[in-house]
């Protein structure tokens, strides 16, 4: 297997007093033509670690490959071979669509006609208009194009959907689909679990500064005590003593519990509840999903701050 990224032990530390340790020794492996997504809540050392495999910021210690290559050693020979699409994307808004692309071309040596990028974002419609007359999912699937420009082997998105409509968002998920279709390789921000378990062959989940879960997500959903979830809420708490189902994790003022046969752990809740004297507020079961799984692994979902 060849690996379009290969890190091992990257540390990042800003100086200050004290020091923060934003990255603290994540190791990562991305197979070449895999999308994998990367998940984590704000001050998890995500977008750092991102920023460092994309060339942006120097780690303060560690080795990082991108396409068998170092930036230190090559950085322009990986530039010309990687295509980058942060979360906002400030373009001239009275140049047209086409005269975007054609500058963004000119940037490198070999890749994509413009004409051929907005054809893979289905923009080819909108390559006279100007930026400013783009809506917002326009605009964000120009920025892909941008990206794209250069023919990269590898294409990084930080949460490109952020904000979208669900038919925006859609759209820019059959462009990745097809890029990675190419044979190419996807590393993939977002906050969207959907946009995960729909789109990446893998995903790891980085807290603290560390990478803390990475799997299929069929893996991580396995990983928990069952494919369903119990969420519920009581008045008057419970009692935990002696308690004979999985052990819930508190979310606010509810609880969820992973089980694998909610059709016989609910009448065991029920009655539970009815020893402790409390009143069921209410109580709903469905399939488990990554959210979940970050929910068990971080102890909060990841649209919480990671910060305290």
């Amino acid at each position: 297997m060849t690996f379009a990224i290969h890190c091992r032990d990257l540390v990042k530390t800003y100086a200050g007093k004290p020091p923060v340790e934003a990255v603290r020794g994540i190791d990562l492996d991305v197979a070449t033509g895999e999308c994998l997504g990367v998940l984590g809540p704000n001050g998890a050392g995500k977008t750092t670690t991102i920023e460092i495999l994309e060339g942006l910021l120097p780690p303060t210690s560690g080795d990082v490959q991108v396409l068998g290559r170092s930036w230190r050693q090559d950085p322009d020979g990986i530039r010309e071979r990687i295509g980058i699409s942060l979360q906002e994307t400030i373009l001239s808004e009275k140049q047209t669509v086409l005269e975007t692309l054609a500058l963004f071309r000119s940037f490198y040596r070999s890749g994509l006609e413009p004409i051929v990028a907005l054809e893979r974002v289905s923009l080819s419609e909108k390559q006279s208009a100007w930026i400013k007359h783009l809506s917002g999912g326009q605009k964000q699937r120009l920025a892909v194009a941008a990206a794209l420009i250069g023919d990269p082997e590898l294409l990084f998105l930080d949460e490109p959907t952020t904000g979208l409509d669900p038919v925006s968002r859609r759209q820019l998920w059959a462009v990745v689909q097809d890029f990675q279709a190419r044979g190419r390789t996807v590393l993939l921000t977002t906050h969207y679990m959907e946009e995960a378990e729909y789109l990446c062959d893998r995903v790891a989940v980085v807290d603290q500064g560390r990478v803390i879960a990475c799997g299929t997500p069929r893996e991580l959903i396995a990983s928990l005590s069952g494919d369903h979830v119990i969420e519920f809420a009581v008045d008057g708490g419970l009692d935990f003593v002696d308690w004979p189902l999985p052990t819930p994790t508190p979310q606010g003022d509810s609880y969820t519990m992973s089980v694998a046969k909610p059709h016989e752990v609910i009448p065991q809740l029920l009655e539970r509840v009815q020893r402790s004297q409390g009143k069921l507020m209410h109580l709903t079961t469905r399939q488990a999903s990554l959210e979940d799984v970050f929910l068990k692994l971080t102890g909060r979902r990841l649209d919480e701050d990671g910060e305290s």
